[in-house]
């Protein structure tokens, strides 16, 4: 597996757990807390292998990316958070970053 899919599997697993976060109830519940613990472990995991290769600053800044862009998108479409115009232009500008970074890395 190449460091940049790595990377992206991180970014996903990090939104695994990100959104678990509001199903553990604080860590209170069982299973949700587990599979929060997996998914988190996974994700460093994953974001460890990524930066044998790429450097360190692009690979934190894109996986947090993936995983804001990820819980936002978690937040609207699954907890029916708000989606304002101006949240969702942020959106779209954060993810104009996180395809700029992967241009301009090697």
């Amino acid at each position: 597996m190449t460091a940049w899919a790595y990377l992206l599997l991180a970014g996903v697993l990090e939104v695994g757990f990100a959104s678990m976060l509001k199903l553990t109830e604080n860590f209170t519940k069982l299973y949700p807390t587990l599979i929060f613990l997996v998914f988190a472990v996974s994700s460093f995991y994953c974001l460890t292998k990524a930066t044998n290769s790429i450097p360190i600053g692009t690979a934190y800044a894109v996986w947090t990316g993936i995983g804001a862009v990820g819980t936002i998108l978690i937040g609207i479409f699954f907890y029916k958070e708000p989606a304002s115009m101006m949240r969702l232009f942020f959106l779209f500008t954060l993810i104009a970053s996180i395809i700029g970074l992967k241009l301009v890395s090697n």
